[in-house]
């Protein structure tokens, strides 16, 4: 009998909250785990799926940033959103430590503690969105409305094209 998924943080946290979501699962194997990648093999619009960035401001403070998977974060744009003079990228290996998720598993709901949390302002042209569901392997789609609740988030245009 093969053994159920258990539940990811997120998806409890999400639940607590009486925020109904979809999960979905994408295949690993091959290694392809990149956003573009997917949101292709989820059937989505990369412009629907949307990653989760963790910076450190000039402040010390961490900020998220939700962002369009086909898209990179404008530095600049996110300190004016964070109200900081500057953030850069957190160096991958501190993840983990840092929110409680891997690189390719970081979703936005359920970081070991809660932070600053900014989504690019394109997040409110959907009805729902993708985001990781707490681990590689695994999407939820959610109504952006609810991740801005939960996550005390707000939108700012923090995206640019790659």
């Amino acid at each position: 009998m093969a053994k159920k998924e258990q539940k990811t943080n997120a998806m409890r946290m999400l639940e607590t909250a009486g925020i109904a979501y979809t999960e979905h699962t994408y295949d690993t194997e091959d290694g392809a785990i990149d956003g573009v990648s997917v949101a292709l093999k989820c059937g989505e619009d990369p412009e629907q799926v949307f990653k989760t960035l963790v910076t450190q401001g000039d402040d010390r403070n961490y900020y998220v940033f939700v962002v369009p998977v086909g898209m990179k974060l404008d530095l600049k744009a996110c300190a004016r959103a964070a109200g900081v003079r500057s953030v850069e990228m957190i160096p991958q290996k501190e993840l983990l430590k840092v929110t409680g998720y891997i690189h390719g598993g970081c979703s936005p709901v359920g970081m070991k503690k809660p932070f600053p949390t900014v989504f690019d302002e394109t997040v409110i042209l959907f009805d729902t969105i993708m985001v990781s569901g707490g681990r590689v392997g695994i999407q939820v789609e959610v109504n952006p409305e609810d991740l801005l609740r939960i996550t005390n988030g707000k939108t700012a245009p923090i995206a640019r094209k790659m």
